[in-house]
């Protein structure tokens, strides 16, 4: 069975957690074909609608079905197979979404099938865009997963695969428990949902393994791993405020969510003392996103970056006596723009525009860590694929002026 993932605004980073989900290793397992677009060879269902909930990276996921000749007839043909196998009550709503560089036009394809439907006496509408995608709102707020179709034409080549859309990301949930939740630090700046789902990922834990994150904030990471199913958390921050702001968070999810099955555990303890409060070898993966440096005001960076990696050096340290041999830890490092530019990295970004800006970023001692590919060998070649020259994954937006770089690195 083939299914294609459309990955979200940083592909890298997308491409990064399907590879840990899957762990994938060769290339027979999946194809990078598009900059956004990862094709799964599997033998088995992957249950779409589950798995979105859990790749924070993931804009939609789908079954392809065909490989056909890039002509209307073969498109229209197959996308009848398609329509009629669905379910139909009430007034049928389809789409067309093309992720390809060839002129297609959609408009007669979409009439023919509109014309099928109505010789069918099916009531029909045909769901447009000014874009040849749908956006996931789009089909999410037209119910073409669950009362309609998307139907989904992939260039490959010179074929183009046909698909079908069986879920789109939940970005309605994710933004509740991102702006919902009764603890908030903007001050401070928190962390996305999406990208502690992804983080999480990158871990590659079990569920049932120990994960800690030692600068926990306002719970985000630990809150999202419970919904993700894992059962032994353990959460610890310098700062009362977000030990308290943390535990609510947690009550809350718990509460909104009925999570049963989680255990947590925080502390008020410096991350540069966790070997005093945790035992040595006792924490399978350690995810965290460190204080990054002030988030107002000017910045002096030469001095903050002094700073916070003398605090990461310590910090390292103790993430090495109390991880297990072989532990994963998943970890954000500050990216520091040195101009008031709002611009993305010429070289880290395939969106990137002709200026290049000046940054700044942290070099702690890995203190016996190694940093890990995110990406299978196969993977880490294409052109598409934009890693720094550590193998580290850059992840931000134009308008920040600091910037993620996120790390795997293991005992």
């Amino acid at each position: 069975m083939q299914y294609f993932f459309i990955l979200g605004n940083n592909p890298t980073l997308s491409l990064a957690e399907i590879s840990a989900v899957f762990d994938l290793v060769d290339k027979n397992q999946g194809e990078f074909i598009a900059p956004n677009i990862f094709i799964l060879n599997i033998n088995q269902d992957i249950q779409p609608n589950k798995l979105i909930k859990r790749l924070g990276g993931i804009i939609k996921i789908g079954k392809i079905y065909n490989t056909i000749q890039p002509n209307n007839k073969a498109i229209i043909d197959k996308g009848l197979d398609l329509i009629d196998k669905q379910e139909k009550q009430g007034k049928f709503k389809f789409g067309i979404s093309y992720y390809g560089s060839k002129h297609i036009n959609l408009k007669p394809i979409g009439m023919e099938i509109k014309k099928y439907l109505k010789e069918k006496k099916i009531s029909c509408r045909w769901i447009t865009s000014k874009e040849k995608t749908l956006s996931s709102v789009v089909v999410e707020q037209n119910k073409l997963t669950s009362k309609g179709i998307e139907i989904i034409l992939i260039e490959d080549g010179n074929k183009i695969l046909l698909g079908q859309t069986k879920t789109v990301q939940p970005f309605k949930e994710l933004s509740f428990r991102d702006y919902g939740r009764p603890a908030r630090d903007d001050e401070s700046g928190m962390l996305p949902p999406k990208l502690a789902q992804i983080m999480i990922n990158l871990a590659q834990a079990n569920l049932e393994d120990t994960v800690l994150d030692p600068f926990c904030g306002s719970g985000t990471i630990l809150t999202e791993a419970a919904l993700m199913g894992y059962k032994n958390l353990i959460g610890s921050d310098i700062s009362k405020k977000a030990v308290e702001d943390t535990k609510q968070n947690i009550k809350w999810i718990k509460d909104k969510f009925e999570i049963r099955n989680s255990k947590f555990e925080i502390y008020s303890q410096n991350a540069t003392q966790l070997s005093q409060t945790l035992k040595h070898n006792s924490i399978d993966a350690i995810i965290t996103e460190p204080y990054l440096g002030p988030q107002r005001g000017k910045i002096d960076i030469k001095k903050t970056v002094q700073e916070l990696e003398q605090l990461y050096n310590k910090s390292l340290t103790e993430f090495k006596k109390i991880l297990k041999p072989n532990g994963r830890v998943v970890m954000i490092w500050p990216v520091f723009l040195k101009t008031e530019m709002k611009v993305r990295f010429t070289n880290l970004a395939p969106s990137a525009p002709s200026v290049k800006a000046k940054f700044t970023n942290l070099a702690p001692r890995l203190n016996g860590f190694k940093i890990i590919k995110p990406l299978p060998e196969y993977l880490m070649t294409n052109k598409n694929i934009q890693l720094t020259p550590k193998n580290t994954i850059i992840y931000g937006r134009p308008e920040q002026r600091i910037w993620r770089e996120i790390v795997i690195l293991e005992k």
